[in-house]
């Protein structure tokens, strides 16, 4: 439970670092963009379509579903190589926030606490 909540807590304060923003954003996009083009070519529910592109693109892969004409299989190959460098790129980014906010957690623990001294 601790894990997903450091995983969760990096994920909220990387979305209001400006330099991970566009990563998110491209993320999100990505997201977007698969879950409408199957949604449109594939005649797929749009939740269906959603689950496809984020398995998709984790690598997962599961195999229940697979797009069946000829232009969901082309764009799924692209959709595949671009999206693997932003996904690549934004869990880099959110484990990066994680190990920055653990690392801060673990100095200011290792600080020596001294009671304030009045004179």
């Amino acid at each position: 439970m601790r894990f997903l909540r450091v995983w969760v807590r990096a994920l909220v304060e990387g979305a209001r670092d400006p330099n991970a923003r566009p990563l998110y954003i491209a993320f999100g996009g990505l997201l977007l963009t698969g879950t409408i083009f199957y949604t449109i070519v594939e005649r797929w529910r749009p939740l269906d379509a959603l689950y496809f592109s984020v398995t998709t693109l984790a690598t997962v892969g599961f195999g229940d579903y697979a797009p069946q004409t000829d232009l969901g299989k082309g764009f799924t190959i692209i959709y595949i190589l671009a999206g693997i460098g932003v996904i690549v790129a934004f869990a880099n980014a959110v484990l990066e926030r994680a190990g920055t906010a653990q690392r801060e957690k673990l100095e200011r623990a290792a600080r020596p606490q001294f009671p304030d001294s009045e004179a």
